[in-house]
């Protein structure tokens, strides 16, 4: 072969291997210039994705922040409510409470120890109670309760006179009306020394006259807004229990027994104090005869404990 023609043999090889070595830098060039591309796609996506990642990182301190706000605004809250939630006893029902729990417990100086109701003569503890507090004086002491604590709350003053008047003339013998009047002015003459209020004075002038027990206790709670039937059980209480302090001196019963008979007439006191919060002064009379006749043989008898 001439030397010409290897020369132009070996030439286009030259061209041809000079392309394909430009076709495959221009391809590793694109591929860099792809891989370059996602890479960088990738490291964006993964700064954006990372950046609210750091900004929530960077809250996390503020947490403990809005929790201890919260913890404080509960504590507020929970400050704000009554002890207790619904069971809780409002402030002026616990200050009720602790006047009644005053005036007629053992320690209030009414002279209640000094007195049994006739029971001296009788000495008998069981269905005597029940029959006295549920158809004798204990109902009718109750009725004027509430008859005196309603008008002396309405300011009836001639309502709460006669009511007063009439109570003072329904004692059934010399000593249960010693008995009931002198508890009564000892009861309210305490009561204007230690536990004063306003209008009291004015609500006592308007009883002209001897004020009974139950007379006293309605008025004395009336002017200290007292609710009613909270005055009632309270009164009845005090009174059952005096009966059956006297029962336990005499017949002699003891401190057990005398709670075995407090316990035993609850159901007696709640049945009385409703029938009493309902009556009208129509309904005042008791059945309880032989409990008059204790009263009125008491006056004679020549050893006594009691006044009555």
């Amino acid at each position: 072969m001439p030397a010409a023609a290897k020369c132009m043999g070996r030439k286009p090889i030259r061209i041809t291997m000079r392309r394909m070595i430009i076709h495959r830098t221009t391809m590793v060039t694109t591929v860099l210039t792809k891989t370059t591309i996602i890479m960088t796609s990738i490291a964006i996506m993964t700064t954006i994705t990372a950046i609210p990642m750091l900004m929530t990182a960077s809250k996390a301190p503020a947490r403990p922040r809005r929790r201890a706000v919260a913890r404080t605004r509960a504590i507020k809250q929970a400050a704000a409510q009554p002890i207790g939630g619904h069971d809780a006893m409002k402030e002026s029902e616990a200050a009720a409470l602790y006047r009644l729990m005053t005036w007629l417990s053992p320690s209030f100086p009414v002279g209640a120890f000094s007195y049994s109701s006739g029971i001296e003569w009788a000495v008998e503890a069981g269905d005597w109670l029940a029959a006295m507090l549920a158809q004798g004086p204990g109902f009718c002491d109750g009725v004027f309760l509430a008859h005196a604590h309603r008008a002396a709350s309405s300011r009836d003053d001639a309502g709460l006179r006669e009511i007063a008047e009439l109570a003072a003339a329904f004692a059934p013998s010399r000593e249960r009306h010693l008995e009931t009047s002198a508890q009564g002015r000892a009861f309210i003459d305490i009561a204007r020394a230690a536990w004063n209020c306003d209008g009291l004075d004015q609500m006592v002038s308007c009883c002209d006259g001897a004020t009974v027990y139950p007379i006293a206790v309605g008025v004395v709670s009336a002017a200290h807004t007292i609710p009613l039937a909270s005055t009632m059980q309270a009164f009845l209480h005090a009174l059952t229990s005096n009966w059956i302090s006297a029962g336990a001196r005499l017949i002699p019963l003891g401190q057990t027994d005398s709670q075995r008979v407090l316990a035993l007439l609850e159901p007696v006191v709640v049945s009385t104090a409703k029938r009493a919060l309902k009556a009208s002064l129509d309904h005042l009379g008791g059945a309880t005869f032989r409990a008059d006749l204790a009263s009125m043989r008491h006056e004679t008898q020549y050893t006594r404990l009691f006044r009555s």
